[in-house]
């Protein structure tokens, strides 16, 4: 039986189940098995894919093809880990009074509800599936945001929601437009939504159109991605939700939004036989670098210093596409991955840090090596694997971007390094202080989960001194599959 089916069915059923129990004292515990049954069925589905190649499901309605493969996995695992750091977590916030009965049975399932839209926003072969998933993500993440309840949560979510609406309407015009030059060349009787289908006649899609189309969609769903200038949701989103929610926006719904932009980007250069997309990409990407990373200077809470540190990654992947070809692909392709689990792991590491402190302000965050040794090296180390530290992998990752910017866009690479220098400087002076000043404040009430943060950084180390050959081997086809110069 195809393992598509559990990959959705799972975390379906865990968001049915929790929110009729989710307040219970066991929802957490289930909370993590379902989500470890969703990374379970992940991985089964990695293994159809390895053994009998790209594949179809339910009437050409979903493709599993090497591009979107890894993603599911990737997006399960951060799925598992977070939750699993979300049940001590999640018990504080309850002693604290943060979070009642109801809202806890609220953040449960609409956990799982995220995870499941996600996941089909991920293997969906409908263009137009694929913006109700996008959007659906926006409805659910917008509750969790906002659970707290609190004056700054709801202008956060409220913030969220009409940003990313707007945003989601201009990658419906865009994806009206796209069915409407795929009307015209694709038979009739056949869907004109699928991307398959649309892959095969995308040198016959009219080239006006498609351009016009990809902006719309490339601002509609670089809302979702970070982009600069729409980027403004982001930074509130991630400071006032929980911050398993922010683990999660960051290393996995951003993800998801640049891989459609992706899909666009392969029928746009089809059709124009151009880099107008791959332009387009550079432009926006090397623009959100450098923003980003002049704003990291002015931050004083940590979640919204982590939160552009997330828009300035982005944009680099979305630069590393823009150049396109195959180290550029890979290389984006191997930052996106790293990013997920690196900053998905500061998250989890800031998350006990705010707790003990009851502040998110870094001024009131010292010496967490006294506090919480483990806690504060998993801060330090996961802040030097982002910043590109060798000998983790975004070390290398980066390394790629930068030395095909200086082969191919020259002009940009001075851009990258400030943009890469400035960002080092801000965040390391904030984060050394936080982790080794003094401070008189106790050990944790509770021990933290602190496996999942050691695990996805031990993952970023590795993949900065040797990638796996299946692993390797997706990025390669992925990066193929994207084209490019």
């Amino acid at each position: 039986m195809n393992a598509l089916y559990f990959v959705f069915g799972i975390p379906l059923l865990g968001g049915l189940v929790l929110a009729l129990v989710g307040h219970r004292s066991y929802a957490r515990d289930l909370n993590v098995a379902f989500s470890t049954g969703s990374f379970i069925a992940a991985c089964f589905l990695s293994v159809q894919v390895i053994d009998h190649g790209p594949m179809f499901a339910m009437d050409k309605q979903f493709l599993i093809d090497p591009l979107n493969v890894f993603l599911v996995s990737l997006t399960a695992f951060v799925g598992m880990t977070t939750a699993i750091f979300s049940r001590p977590y999640m018990r504080v916030e309850e002693d604290h009074g943060k979070m009642t009965p109801s809202r806890m049975r609220l953040y449960h399932s609409m956990y799982q509800f995220f995870a499941v839209t996600m996941l089909v926003a991920l293997t969906t072969n409908n263009l137009g599936t694929l913006w109700v998933t996008m959007e659906a993500a926006t409805l659910t993440t917008v509750l969790l945001v906002s659970v707290y309840r609190t004056p700054a949560s709801l202008e956060a979510a409220w913030k969220y929601f009409i940003l990313c609406g707007v945003g989601l309407a201009q990658a419906l015009f865009g994806t009206i437009l796209l069915y409407m030059a795929a009307d015209r060349v694709i038979p009739e009787g056949v869907d004109a939504l699928l991307w398959s289908n649309l892959n095969v006649v995308k040198g016959q899609l009219n080239p006006t159109i498609m351009s016009v189309a990809f902006v719309f969609l490339l601002l509609g769903y670089g809302t979702k991605v970070g982009l600069v200038p729409v980027h403004n949701w982001l930074p509130d989103a991630h400071a006032e939700g929980p911050t398993p929610i922010s683990a999660v926006l960051s290393g996995l719904l951003l993800n998801v939004a640049l891989y459609a932009v992706l899909r666009f980007k392969v029928l746009t250069d089809g059709a124009l036989q151009s880099n107008f997309a791959g332009n387009l990409l550079i432009g926006f990407g090397l623009l959100s670098v450098v923003a980003a990373a002049f704003f990291l200077s002015r931050q004083k809470d940590v979640k919204r210093m982590f939160a552009y540190s997330s828009i300035e990654h982005m944009g680099l992947m979305t630069f590393a596409f823009g150049l396109g070809g195959p180290v550029a692909n890979f290389a984006g392709l191997l930052h996106m991955t790293l990013h997920s689990l690196i900053k998905s792991a500061i998250f989890f590491s800031v998350g006990h840090a705010t707790q003990k402190a009851g502040s998110q302000i870094m001024d009131d965050i010292r010496g967490l090596m006294k506090v919480s040794p483990t806690v504060g090296w998993g801060l330090m180390l996961g802040t030097l694997a982002i910043l590109g530290m060798p000998p983790f992998g975004v070390f290398a990752s980066e390394f790629l971007i930068l030395t095909t910017a200086m082969r191919d866009l020259p002009w940009a690479t001075p851009f990258l390094l400030l943009a890469l220098g400035v960002a080092f400087a801000s965040i390391f002076s904030r984060v050394q202080p936080m982790v080794f000043g003094d401070t008189v404040l106790k050990p944790l009430e509770h021990p933290p989960a602190l496996l999942p943060v050691f695990v996805h950084l031990a993952l970023g180390l590795m993949l900065g001194l040797y990638i796996p050959p299946y692993l390797n081997a997706w990025y390669l086809q992925a990066a193929l599959l994207i084209g490019g110069q």
